[in-house]
């Protein structure tokens, strides 16, 4: 636990504990909006071991007709920058899936990249929630997939239906929410539905979901950017990133 109870300003870089397993970012090169290439994969990479990330599991989206990223276009990715870095920090793969019906075939062919075992990273859309949500997410499940949603706190359409959340979790799904979500960077109602999942114990492990430098000096930052200005759970964020050290 970190002795910040009593500081009137809590920054988002001194919650991160020194063994922090990131499950949530884009820093293989020019796989999506994340890194466009090896350049800037490897400054961001070096640029999180700063910050003190123990492990980084890259999750470059898949989204059909957007990033029609393949299991080997990932792991060619993945190579490029493993090489590129040698053993400067601990990394690895996954994928930021799209919920779409593409998915159910994927599950049944045992093909989804996972962050560990059976866990795989899932998005939506932010304007509206897939079509048939709830039937996809029982095909991952039956397939032996554990489903981690990703941000959840930034899909608005849930705002004024906050059951959905709790019938998300009650079907057991976890959730992962963005650590730049605490300062305010995607603003205030964020922090808002934030401190409401915190406070409901619905948030299971927090991720960097990094793109690029912009997000890394957010991260760094050591004024008012860099402050948690609305969450109020910070001994729960605490327990939070602890734990991220599932996916060792």
């Amino acid at each position: 636990m970190f002795n910040l109870f009593f500081k009137k300003k809590h920054l988002l870089k001194e919650l991160i504990p020194k063994n922090y397993i990131d499950i949530h970012n884009h820093v293989l090169p020019g796989l999506d909006d994340g890194a466009k290439n090896l350049i800037s994969s490897v400054d961001l990479v070096l640029e999180m071991k700063e910050i003190g990330f123990a492990k980084i599991i890259a999750t470059p989206h898949t989204y059909p007709g957007l990033y029609e990223n393949t299991n080997t276009s990932i792991e060619n990715s993945f190579k490029k920058l493993k090489q590129k870095i040698n053993k400067k920090i601990d990394i690895s793969f996954a994928s930021e899936y799209m919920i779409d019906k593409s998915l159910i075939k994927k599950a049944e062919e045992k093909s989804l990249l996972t962050i560990k075992n059976n866990y795989v990273l899932l998005e939506m859309s932010f304007i509206s929630p897939p079509n048939n949500l709830y039937d996809i997410l029982f095909e991952i499940q039956v397939n032996g997939y554990v489903p981690i949603i990703a941000h959840p706190e930034r899909y608005r359409f849930f705002f004024n239906r906050f059951n959905e959340y709790e019938k998300l979790k009650d079907i057991g799904c976890k959730f992962q929410i963005n650590m730049l979500s605490l300062i305010g960077y995607y603003g205030k109602d964020i922090i808002n539905i934030s401190n409401k999942l915190i406070g409901a114990d619905f948030v299971d492990y927090i991720g960097s979901d990094i793109h690029n430098m912009r997000h890394i000096n957010l991260i760094k930052a050591t004024g008012k950017s860099g402050s948690f200005v609305g969450v109020k759970k910070i001994d729960k964020l605490q327990g939070i990133f602890e734990n991220n050290n599932d996916f060792i």
